[in-house]
């Protein structure tokens, strides 16, 4: 079977990494798979919300590391496999203005942990547990943690979660905020796909929109972002789902949206 399996229900794409007997820990051939399906996902008009989840008992382990210390790679190498390869994930996710949900089912260490914090939302079964990892085998964080913890954590609790390497059950990542939901193991599929389904069936010009909003104040001063406000404002303004929206507020009824 496919280390990485791809599936388009409904309007939402299901991405699950698919190495069960290790954990889903990543290898090369996964990621390639795994940048190739969020491309297609993002290029396709029939997706709309994209979810993440493992096979098995883990969410993500991680890089292999029981491959590591094999051959003698140099530096540049190493930084290389990163940049040209593992990199490919967050860089991909940073363009895709489609929603993406991690639905973590299970353990989620180092770079698994960090491909969950990459997505935009997070719900996690009360059986999964996160710990960034690195400290441990005496690396630094390599696909983004050190980027993505502290805008959910702030930078003090990133800082000792990245340097202790701990592990955090799901409740204490809930009041952490790493995570948005927890629910019981056995409801997970169905809380997740309840929460795609939602965003799914909403006006979809707006969600996007939001989203690029949402990062894009990261980065921008208050005047900047509000005039960007602005230009999306006038552009949804001119939706057939507004106006559907509008309609139905005034009718006392369930909006239905176009999804386009």
């Amino acid at each position: 079977m496919s280390d990485l399996l791809y599936e388009v229900k409904d309007r939402i794409a299901t991405i699950t990494l698919n190495r069960p007997d290790k954990l889903n820990a990543f290898t090369g051939p996964m990621i390639d798979a795994w940048v190739q399906a969020l491309g297609e996902a993002q290029g396709d008009d029939n997706v709309h919300v994209v979810v993440v989840t493992g096979a098995g008992r883990a969410f993500c382990a991680g890089g292999d590391v029981g491959r590591m210390g094999e051959g003698a790679p140099s530096p540049l190498d190493h930084k290389n496999q990163l940049w040209e390869k593992i990199h490919r994930v967050p860089k991909t996710l940073e363009t895709m203005d489609k929603p993406v949900i991690a639905m973590v089912n299970g353990v989620a260490v180092g770079a698994g942990m960090g491909m969950c914090l990459m997505c935009d939302v997070r719900v996690a079964a009360t059986d999964a547990r996160f710990s960034t990892g690195y400290v441990k085998v005496g690396l630094v964080p390599g696909d983004g943690d050190t980027f993505f913890l502290p805008r959910l954590v702030g930078p003090a609790k990133a800082l000792e979660l990245l340097w202790t390497a701990d592990f955090i059950e799901a409740p204490e990542a809930l009041r952490l905020g790493i995570v948005n939901r927890v629910v019981p193991a056995v409801e997970l599929k169905d809380a997740t796909y309840a929460l795609a389904r939602q965003v799914a069936d909403g006006p979809q010009v707006p969600i996007r929109m939001i989203k690029r909003l949402v990062y894009q104040s990261l980065k921008l001063d208050l005047r900047t972002h509000l005039d960007l406000v602005s230009s999306h404002m006038s552009i949804v303004r001119q939706t057939a789902d507004h106006a559907e929206g509008v309609a139905a507020f005034k009718e006392k009824r369930a909006p239905k949206f176009r999804g386009r």
